[in-house]
């Protein structure tokens, strides 16, 4: 069994199941209506891809590489996707990433509720010490988003990566550890709740 394990997770602005082959035609969908695969520093796949990116993040999941998740929106419509990945049981670590949203719910609940839920149960449920976050150096809104939940920036790695358009990434990691998750855990639930 993968750790963590496949999961769903509930919330009132959006819920996690685990991603499957059904969830194709509507993500190809979202991708074509947002020209999200056309954004060059992350990786999302384009509409004709969509099924093979899926498949890619089934067959690492059955090597224990990541547990991929189709995020819903509050209608219970597919609107994007994000991991665990980088799993590190023994040490208790995991990281999430992979996540894409669909433009039409970007700027809403949606990512916060998302990483609420998934930080809840990275620290409460898997008891991890720490949950990383890694994003292109030069990708503004994924850092500032990143920052927003209150993760700390760790360092950056250098040419760290090939993307697909041939360009080297530089990686900024984040991360947050288990000390601070409760005030983290407040700032969420506060941002979740105020009035919008």
């Amino acid at each position: 069994m993968s750790w963590p394990a496949p999961i769903s997770l509930h919330r009132e602005e959006a819920a996690l199941v685990p991603l499957s082959r059904d969830h194709a035609a509507a993500l190809a969908a979202e991708s074509a209506a947002g020209g999200l695969h056309k954004l060059w520093f992350t990786y999302v796949p384009a509409p004709e891809e969509m099924v093979a990116g899926i498949e890619s993040h089934l067959a690492k999941q059955a090597q224990g590489e990541m547990t991929p998740f189709c995020v819903l929106d509050a209608e219970g419509r597919p609107a994007g996707s994000t991991t665990y990945c980088s799993p590190d049981a023994e040490n208790r670590r995991v990281e999430i990433g992979y996540t894409w949203y669909a433009k039409r719910v970007q700027r809403s609940a949606v990512n916060t509720a998302c990483k609420r839920m998934l930080l809840g149960h990275a620290f409460e449920t898997l008891d991890c010490i720490a949950v990383e976050f890694c994003t292109h150096v030069l990708n503004t809104p994924s850092r500032r988003a990143i920052e927003r939940l209150g993760a700390k920036l760790d360092g950056i790695r250098r040419a760290h990566r090939i993307m697909p358009n041939g360009t080297i990434r530089d990686t900024a990691v984040y991360s947050i550890t288990a000390p601070e998750w409760p005030a983290i855990r407040a700032h969420l639930d506060w941002q979740l709740e105020r009035p919008r």
